[in-house]
This record gives C-alpha cells, sequence and structure tokens, in this order.
C-alpha cells in the first residue's frame, strides 16, 4: 500500500473530495423515497393540499438539484484522481522499463511490458476510480437505506435475514470462481500482444516467405485462447445479474406478499410501502456494488503485481557505484582484459573467451570473424549494453563501470547491426545525435555519410516524415541516415557494426574517407563482414568463437593468420601464394 501512497499523495484532495461528493448524492437518493411518500400518503388519504404539493415538491427539487451536483462534481473529481494515478504510475514504470539492460528486458518479453504499460495499468487506474466512488457511497448507502427501512417498519425488515445472507453466499461463490480465470486471461494477452509484435514488425519477411496463411493461423490461436479464457471467466460473471434480479425480485414480491395485507388493515400506508420497497433494491443494489468492487479488486491485485514486478526488477547494470560519475571520455583509448562472458549465467558456454586486446586512441580498427564468434557482444562492452562476467573493460584508463552511464555512452556513438529509424521526420532522427544540431550541420553529417543525395532528392527533404521502423526508406538509405546521425554526436569512439552491409563498395569508400576526415580525434571500430571493409584498418582484429585468434594488419594477417586468408580467399577469389 505504501508503495501506491506515493501516487495519491500529489492529488490527495481529489481523492478526499470525491467521497464527500458522492456522499451528497447518496443522501439525497436515501431522502427522495421519504419525500415521496410523504406525498403519496397525503394524497392517498385526502388531505393533499396544493400548498403542501408544491412544498414536497420543492423539496424534492431541491433534493435532485444537490444529487446532481453532487455526481456531477464527484465524477469529475474522481476522474481527475484516477488519470493522474494512472498516469504518473505509467510514467514511471516507462522510465524504469529505460533503465533496463538487455537482460532485464528479455527476461519480461516484450509483449509482457506492453500490456504491463497499457491493460495492467489501465486496470489498477479503473480500480482506483472505483474505490473511491464506491468505497463510500456503496457501504453508506446500503447502511442508510437499512436504518431507513427499519424506522418505516421493523417487522418487515425481517425478509433481509432471509435474502441478504442468501445474495451475499451466492456472489461469493461466483467471485471465488472467477477470480483465477482472469489471471489466466491476462496472461493470453500477454501472448496475444507478443504475437501481433512480432508479426507487424517482422511483416517484410512474413510477405517475402509468402507466410500471410501461417501468421494468420498464429494471431488466431492467440486470439482464440484469449477468447476462450475470456468467455470461462464472464460464463460466471454474466450470472451475477440475473441471480441479483431475482434476489430482488424474490424480496420485493416477499416484502408485497407481507406488507400488503398490513396495508389493507391500515396498518401500513401506502406511500411508506413503496419507499420500503425502494429502499429493499437500493439495499440489494449496494451489495451488489461492494461486490462489484471485491470483483474488480481481484484483476487489479493481479495487475497491480505485475505491475509492481517491473517497478522492482533490478537493472544489471547500473553507475550507483561509478567511482568518477563526473568523468568524461576524452581520447577514446580501450582495453579489454581478460574479458568473460555469458549471456545465460547458468550456462557452460561463454561468449567471449578471455579477451584481451588494446586499442591506442584514434585509430581505426576492423573487426571481422564468423557470425556468432562474438564481435558485436565484444563492443557491446564498451558502451556497457552488457556487463562482462569477468575481466574489465576500460577506456582512456578507466573501468567503464566507473564512469556515469550517461557520460560514458554519451562519448560512444554506434550503429547497430539492426538499423532503426523513429518515427517524425529525418531531421528528428538525425537530431538523436545532436538535438541542438542546425540545420547546416545535420546537411554536412548527412554528406559525409552519403545521404545528402538521396535526402534531397524527396520533396519536403529534410522534413520528410519516417514511418515506424523507417519502413519507407531502403535499406542502405537507413544504414547512411544511422550513420550520419552518430557522427553527428562527435563521439569519442565510433562503432559501427557491419552498418554498411546495404551500400555498394564505392560508397562505402565514400563513408569510410569522411570517417578519416571529419572523426580524426575519435577511435573508430568497425564490425564488418567483408575484407575490404577494414582492410585499410590500422589494426585489424580476428574473432573465432569468442576468442582473439589474430591483431595485426592487412598483409601481416594475411601472412600469419589462416582464417584471415580463408576469409580473404572466398571473398577476393584469389587464392595466396599461388
Amino acid at each position: 500500500m505504501k508503495r501506491w501512497l506515493k501516487y495519491i499523495k500529489p492529488y490527495w484532495y481529489y481523492f478526499a473530495l470525491t467521497p464527500l461528493f458522492i456522499m451528497v448524492e447518496v443522501i439525497g437518493e436515501v431522502i427522495m423515497p421519504r419525500q415521496l411518500a410523504t406525498l403519496i400518503n397525503s394524497a392517498n388519504a385526502g388531505t393533499l393540499t396544493n400548498a403542501e404539493s408544491m412544498r414536497v415538491m420543492l423539496k424534492m427539487i431541491i433534493t435532485a438539484l444537490c444529487m446532481m451536483a453532487g455526481g456531477i462534481l464527484g465524477t469529475f473529481t474522481g476522474t481527475k484522481a484516477q488519470v493522474n494515478f494512472g498516469a504518473d504510475v505509467r510514467s514511471d514504470v516507462f522510465s524504469k522499463v529505460q533503465s533496463f539492460s538487455f537482460a532485464n528486458v528479455d527476461k519480461f518479453s516484450t509483449g509482457s511490458l506492453v500490456t504491463r504499460l497499457t491493460n495492467d495499468i489501465t486496470r489498477v487506474q479503473n480500480f482506483v476510480g472505483m474505490v473511491i466512488r464506491m468505497a463510500l457511497r456503496a457501504p453508506g448507502m446500503m447502511i442508510a437505506a437499512l436504518i431507513m427501512a427499519i424506522s418505516i417498519r421493523p417487522s418487515l425488515s425481517v425478509v433481509f435475514l432471509v435474502s441478504v445472507p442468501l445474495l451475499m453466499l451466492c456472489i461469493s461463490k461466483i467471485t471465488r470462481t472467477a477470480f483465477p480465470r482472469f489471471g489466466i486471461t491476462q496472461s493470453k494477452v500477454d501472448k496475444l500482444n507478443s504475437t501481433v509484435q512480432e508479426n507487424v514488425t517482422n511483416v517484410r519477411v512474413v510477405k517475402s516467405f509468402v507466410r500471410e496463411k501461417f501468421s494468420i493461423e498464429k494471431f488466431h490461436d492467440a486470439n482464440g485462447e484469449l477468447k476462450e479464457a475470456s468467455l470461462r471467466a464472464v460464463r460466471v460473471i454474466i450470472l451475477m445479474g440475473p441471480v441479483m434480479t431475482f434476489f430482488m425480485n424474490a424480496t420485493i414480491i416477499a416484502v408485497i406478499l407481507i406488507g400488503g395485507p398490513i396495508v389493507l388493515n391500515m396498518d401500513m400506508a401506502v406511500g411508506d410501502l413503496s419507499a420500503f420497497i425502494t429502499y429493499v433494491t437500493q439495499i440489494l443494489m449496494s451489495l451488489m456494488a461492494i461486490n462489484f468492487i471485491l470483483m474488480m479488486a481481484s484483476r487489479a491485485i493481479a495487475s497491480g503485481k505485475r505491475i509492481v514486478e517491473v517497478l522492482d526488477e533490478t537493472p544489471d547494470i547500473s553507475d550507483s557505484d561509478a567511482a568518477y560519475p563526473e568523468k568524461q571520455i576524452e581520447n577514446g583509448e580501450i582495453e579489454f582484459r581478460n574479458v568473460n562472458f555469458r549471456y545465460y549465467k547458468n550456462s557452460e558456454e561463454t561468449v567471449l573467451n578471455d579477451v584481451s586486446l588494446t586499442i591506442p586512441a584514434k585509430t581505426t580498427v576492423g573487426i571481422i570473424g564468423s557470425t556468432g564468434s562474438g564481435k558485436t557482444t565484444l563492443v557491446s562492452m564498451i558502451p556497457r549494453l552488457y556487463d562482462c562476467d569477468s575481466g574489465e573493460v576500460l577506456v582512456d584508463g578507466v573501468n567503464v563501470k566507473d564512469y556515469s552511464l550517461f557520460n560514458l555512452r554519451e562519448g560512444v556513438g554506434m550503429v547497430l547491426q539492426n538499423n532503426l529509424l523513429f518515427s517524425g521526420t529525418i531531421a528528428d532522427n538525425l537530431r538523436w545525435g545532436d538535438e541542438n544540431a542546425t540545420e547546416e550541420e545535420l546537411r554536412a553529417a548527412a554528406a559525409a555519410a552519403q545521404a545528402d543525395g538521396f535526402v534531397q532528392s524527396f520533396t519536403e527533404g529534410y522534413e520528410t516524415k519516417i514511418e515506424q521502423g523507417g519502413t519507407n526508406v531502403s535499406g542502405g538509405q537507413k544504414q547512411r541516415l544511422c550513420i550520419a546521425r552518430a557522427m553527428l554526436k562527435k563521439p569519442k569512439i565510433l562503432i559501427l557494426d557491419d552498418s554498411t552491409s546495404a551500400v555498394d563498395t564505392a560508397t562505402e569508400a565514400l563513408i569510410r574517407e569522411a570517417f578519416a576526415n571529419e572523426l580524426k580525434d575519435s577511435t573508430k571500430i568497425i564490425i564488418a563482414q567483408r575484407i575490404s571493409s577494414v582492410e585499410n584498418a590500422d589494426m585489424i582484429v580476428v574473432v573465432n568463437e569468442g576468442t582473439i585468434t589474430g591483431i595485426g594488419s592487412h598483409d601481416e594477417l594475411l601472412a600469419s593468420n589462416e582464417e584471415y586468408r580463408e576469409i580473404y580467399e572466398s571473398q577476393s577469389g584469389i587464392k595466396k601464394g599461388a
């Protein structure tokens, strides 16, 4: 409860005012039947005068206006309370997700995080709104209506001793059956969200392999499971309405059967019986509302636990123990000392095995090796996208764990294998590298990355809208825009992870030339599959199965490293020494 109080305190006045306004409405609802009974009794007795009639109706109008004001104000303040509550929770959860490492995200899955940020928070938010509106209203209405009913005819109130316990027993049984079914439903929502995200994100792959039918069937399976889980829960809940209606009608019939003869014997006024029946309805409806709150509570508790799991998750990577949080990267010298790493900590298989490597500042280093050899994992240690299991990664002689994450990553520019662009304009995307960049600086960075030409060919130039994921530009264009974005950052360390694979060799050569001219003071690490991409580097590192098998220049490695020589011969078609 303490955790949720954090989100209530800033809006305590809304949370406090809502029940007060709602109670005004409740009081009106309880008073109104008595006022109406007075009118009916006077009319039935033949003593109703025009003056008395006007007086009673005026009271009823005033009561109705007060009820309306209480209802409107209660709804307004209640909505403000729950919406602000939900917005703050959602903001904190999203901020926490942003602090997650790749390993943290993998633990939950993207689909599950989306569900928690949307469906689960909405469910808790709606429950909060229901509680502040109904927590006092329902029991308050039930108690007040019960007191009014007893004051009219205590002996007639005996019907409640039978109907209320039986109704509570039935509703309790329904609620207990439904609770676990809603938990299952939520897990099915996770699965459906993951399926939708996977298929929409990879729609080009789906179409290129003509797997639309398979994707539709996969969606239908997930959708069908959610439908069946929802129906299993709803089948129980739909009994609530008919059961409630049955007990209400049965109680009213019992009141009429018992109260009718009393009225006929002139021992009770007709208006009082009418008011008593109204109070019966209010009591049973209030009881129904209380049980509905309990039903929502069970679902909200399940969603709340899922939200708290995210909020309580400790990021694998943090800078809370950084020895030099104010330090920034100055030169860009990199050193790996006996680095070992495993993605799955309970696995014996290592991705990097006792890697030691020194990269001098302001040099260009190529890294080459077979797919899955650990090249990307190695460079991911520099900006701490992953942390090594043992050993050290140092930048400018300082362990990367001793930098603040902001200063470390601010000094590193990285173009990943998956070139991602965000919805917005081309200029918006480039300004991820420097949010204050001028239009001239944008064009200069794009020109260096060989992107200015095609951008200028677009009708709106740098204001061209990029669709989500950059689906309206080609792979090569996307790569060049991502390179321009990284260059605009002017990092001390620039990492390019196979980021020119979709451009032709002539364009790639121009981009490498731009690196040499525009980023002279930066350390440049180029991961590539093509030897032509790295053969002119100051140093080339050969990686195989998580181990460095060779370090040297192009000519040195051709002479001394068999693996490098095999890659060169397979790509060039020239057999060395032939």
